[in-house]
């Protein structure tokens, strides 16, 4: 069992002390990473809390998964590693190319 958790359908009014007092009630967060929109500076929406310890965590998901905060229905789960996180993904085997402007790109072709 992992340490950090995942927890997604945060209301965008949600705050990283909102989040460090909700999960506080299980046991010590060590830390509360709240996603924020690079551009707007809003909450998307989902964030990362990482409990001292596995049982904490376990715990965390227990009472929280399905619970409201602030209204909203929240999930709490186990974070994946970043590696197996989403993100676009190259695949060898397909080949490059496509539609759209990234088909266009590159040297090679003519040129009228």
């Amino acid at each position: 069992m992992n340490k950090n958790l995942y927890v997604g359908n945060l209301s965008i009014e949600v705050t990283e002390e909102d989040l460090k007092a909700n999960f506080s009630e299980v046991g010590k967060v060590v830390s509360v990473t709240l996603i924020k929109d690079k551009y707007t500076g809003l909450n998307r929406g989902f964030g990362f809390v990482e409990m001292e310890t596995e049982k904490e965590a376990q715990d965390a998901i227990q009472k929280f998964n399905g619970g409201s905060l602030l209204g909203n229905t929240i999930t709490v789960n186990e974070a994946r590693p970043k590696k197996d996180q989403g993100g676009p993904r190259r695949d060898s085997n397909r080949g490059g190319g496509g539609g759209g402007f990234r088909g266009s790109r590159g040297g090679g072709g003519r040129r009228y």
